[in-house]
C-alpha cells in the first residue's frame, strides 16, 4: 500500500510501480489505470517501462469499469458515514484499517461488490444524432 496525506502526483504512481517491482514476482505486472493526466506522463511510462510493467488505460469516462471506484465508495460507506473523528490521524487510521482488512473482515462483502462481472447488451443498437 502507497499511502500519502496530500496530492496524488506522477511521483506517488512511480513510488508505487517500484514497490510493485520490488515484490519480485515472476509473472507479468499489469497496472490497471484510468486517463488522469499524472498517470499518463512521460514519467510514469518510462518508469513502467523500465520496471517492465505493463500499463493498462481504461477508457475515459468510465467509472463502472473502475474497480477503485467500488472499493473507495464501500470504505467511505464504513469509515466516513455518521462517524465522527477527533483528528486527521484517527480519521486515517480508520480508513488504513479498513483497507488492511480487505481480505479477512470484509472479504465476502468485498467479493460481491468488486466482481469483474459487467452487464453487457447483446442487441445494442445506437441511433447517431
Amino acid at each position: 500500500m502507497v499511502t500519502n496525506d496530500t496530492y496524488i502526483t506522477a511521483t506517488e504512481v512511480c513510488a508505487l510501480l517500484h514497490k510493485l517491482a520490488d515484490l519480485h514476482v515472476t509473472l507479468p505486472i499489469t497496472v490497471v489505470l484510468d486517463n488522469a493526466r499524472y498517470q499518463k506522463c512521460a514519467l510514469v511510462l518510462a518508469t513502467a517501462a523500465e520496471l517492465h510493467i505493463e500499463l493498462c488505460f481504461l477508457p475515459a469516462y468510465s467509472p463502472n469499469l473502475n474497480l477503485i471506484e467500488r472499493l473507495w465508495k464501500f470504505v467511505k460507506k464504513q469509515c466516513l458515514y455518521s462517524h465522527y473523528y477527533a483528528d486527521f490521524a484517527a480519521f486515517k487510521m480508520a480508513i488504513t484499517t479498513c483497507l488492511e482488512q480487505t481480505s479477512t473482515t470484509h472479504k465476502v462483502a468485498l467479493d460481491l461488490l468488486l466482481t469483474l462481472r459487467f452487464q453487457r447488451f447483446e442487441k445494442a443498437q445506437f441511433m447517431p444524432v
